[in-house]
C-alpha cells in the first residue's frame, strides 16, 4: 500500500497557474483563480500569466489583493486541491505582513435611516479617510 501523501514524492510535473492556486487553496474556487489570472491580479516570475500557463518549483507567483500584495515560491505542484495542512507545504510565503490598516476593525457606519451626509459630513469623512488635505 502506498503512502497517502506518494503523490507528492513523484517528480515535479508543471501544473497550470490556475490549477495550483487553487489546489493550494489561495483561491476558494478553480474558477475564480482563472478570473483572477485574466483580469492581471496574478504575475508568474514578474510577467501576466494566461490562466493555461504552467507553473515548476522555483517559480515565483505573486497575487494582488485590494491594499497589499501576497508573493509565494513554489516548492511543489499540485493538480488537485489537498487539505491544509498539505497546501501550506507546497509554497513558501514571502510577502510582506498584512498592512495594519486591512487587519483593523471594519469603518464605522451611518446609522440606517440617517439620510444622506451633509456636505461637511462627507469632507469629514474624506479628510479620515485621507482623500482630501486639510
Amino acid at each position: 500500500m502506498t503512502h497517502p501523501d506518494a503523490s507528492t514524492q513523484l517528480p515535479q510535473t508543471p501544473v497550470r497557474i490556475d490549477a495550483w492556486l487553487w489546489a493550494v487553496r489561495i483561491f476558494k474556487t478553480r474558477g475564480l483563480a482563472s478570473d483572477e489570472v485574466k483580469a492581471g491580479h496574478v504575475r508568474l516570475n514578474d510577467a501576466h500569466p494566461k490562466p493555461s500557463q504552467k507553473v515548476k518549483p522555483g517559480d515565483v507567483v505573486k497575487v494582488r489583493y485590494p491594499g497589499w500584495e501576497r508573493t509565494f515560491v513554489v516548492k511543489k505542484t499540485l493538480a488537485k486541491r489537498v487539505g491544509a495542512s498539505v497546501a501550506v507545504t507546497c509554497y513558501e510565503d514571502i510577502s510582506e505582513p498584512k498592512p495594519a490598516y486591512l487587519s483593523s476593525g471594519v469603518m464605522p457606519r451611518r446609522e440606517r435611516g440617517s439620510g444622506r451626509p451633509t456636505k461637511d459630513e462627507r469632507r469629514a469623512l474624506n479628510r479620515l479617510r485621507g482623500y482630501e488635505k486639510e
